[in-house]
């Protein structure tokens, strides 16, 4: 059995990318089938939390088109269920404490490939309401979605 308290957490960036109608993406798991998240990743040593979150983008979705609107004034941390502390991750995090920005996204629906990545980590991607972003997600990142759908509401404009 691993202490969760006694591991840390890993460090990560977010992203609230949003369309020209002002809906945001996400994207289905791949290893989590009816799981929806936005775009997320940690950060590399050395890396500052801005070029990580245009660099998971185009990791993950497969172009990091976009401009920085603008980022939630506080890191927001998770806990992993017990199921998962001492499996994700190589056992060596609690969780991830995130720096979450809000982007317009500027490519086109062609430009997002969600294969662009040898192992890539989703299955489909949609355009959603921001409210809705709460309802799709795992129970244990919930908390912050619902914080981003309210705190980033004046980003969801057309």
């Amino acid at each position: 059995m691993v202490d969760a308290a006694a591991l840390p957490y890993r460090l990560n960036v977010g992203a609230a990318l949003f369309n020209a109608q002002g809906l945001v993406f996400v994207a289905e798991r791949k290893d989590h089938p009816g799981a929806w998240q936005m775009p997320q990743g940690g950060i590399d040593k050395g890396e500052d939390p801005a070029s990580a979150v245009l660099r998971e983008l185009e990791e993950e979705i497969g172009t990091a088109q976009a401009e920085i609107l603008g980022e939630h004034a506080d890191w927001l941390h998770y806990d992993l269920p017990p199921h998962l502390v001492g499996v994700a991750w190589h056992g060596k995090y609690r969780g991830q404490e995130q720096k979450w920005f809000a982007l317009r996204y500027t490519g086109s629906d062609a430009d997002i490939r969600l294969d662009a990545d040898p192992h890539p980590e989703f299955v489909a991607w949609r355009w959603v309401e921001l409210a809705q972003l709460p309802a799709l997600a795992v129970e244990f990142k919930r908390p912050i979605y619902e914080v981003l759908a309210r705190d980033f509401a004046a980003y969801a404009q057309p």
